[in-house]
């Protein structure tokens, strides 16, 4: 029997596994899907830079690898999920605000007490986004990023600024939702307003202009239709930088 390969998926947080990793097996049912979870966003690490974020990453699977006697060629791909968080925005998009206790979230605007803060990590956040999308590899194996806008919550369940309980329990109704119609799920990535048309390239053209990186959009629908395109013609598919 031939040995499924592993999808090594990167997010952010807990209840983003639960909202899409059962999803992500179903749709990448010819190989074995791992969901990496980070506890946070490594784009945005203090000690993560342009220069460092490709071995940082690749850490994580060298890692996993290692600990359970894999090599890369038990590997198929990484994903890696990111949210914009409003990255790719004006400085002027910034507004100070003496109540955001945490920064909040509009379709125009982040809201903050330390905008000069603010602009730093968006600049940050913007040369590790554009260093990762400029490789076709990690660690010797195929390695795409796709955007959740302006993050997971506001995708999946059109909700900015929420807090930790309220994304468990908006990502284990949506789960329940789609976990037996993957169908549904699929057209709803894919057929929603906010899925972003497009070539994964211009996919990411697309969400680095104006403040679209504050609005609700994603490209995961590229990457489920490349799944899908795989599965059904039983070869790779992969898309080039």
């Amino acid at each position: 029997m031939t040995r499924k390969k592993i999808v090594f998926v990167i997010v952010e947080g807990p209840s983003d596994d639960e909202a899409l990793g059962f999803l992500l097996e179903k749709i990448f049912n010819r190989n074995k899907v791992y969901v990496h979870i980070m506890h946070g966003d490594i784009t945005t690490e203090k000690n993560v830079t342009s220069g460092n974020i490709l071995s940082k990453i690749g850490n994580l699977i060298s890692g996993y690898a290692k600990n359970n006697h894999l090599k890369k060629l038990h590997f198929q791909e990484i994903i890696h999920i990111v949210d914009m968080d409003g990255a790719y925005i004006p400085k002027d998009a910034v507004a100070e605000d003496t109540a955001a206790k945490n920064p909040i979230y509009t379709l125009t605007k982040i809201h903050t007490t330390n905008v000069s803060g603010m602009i730093d990590r968006n600049e940050r956040k913007r040369e590790v986004l554009d260093r990762i999308l400029s490789v076709k590899q990690v660690w010797g194996t195929p390695y795409q990023v796709y955007y959740m806008s302006c993050n997971l919550d506001h995708v999946l369940y059109d909700k900015l600024n929420l807090s930790d309980g309220e994304k468990e329990k908006y990502a284990h109704t949506f789960a329940k939702k789609y976990g037996n119609d993957i169908a549904a799920f699929e057209e709803f990535m894919a057929k929603s307003d906010f899925a972003v048309d497009g070539d994964y390239i211009q996919s990411w053209e697309f969400i680095r202009k104006e403040k679209h990186s504050l609005e609700r959009h994603s490209n995961m629908c590229i990457c489920i239709a490349r799944a899908r395109a795989e599965s059904s013609t039983g070869i790779e598919y992969k898309t080039a930088m």
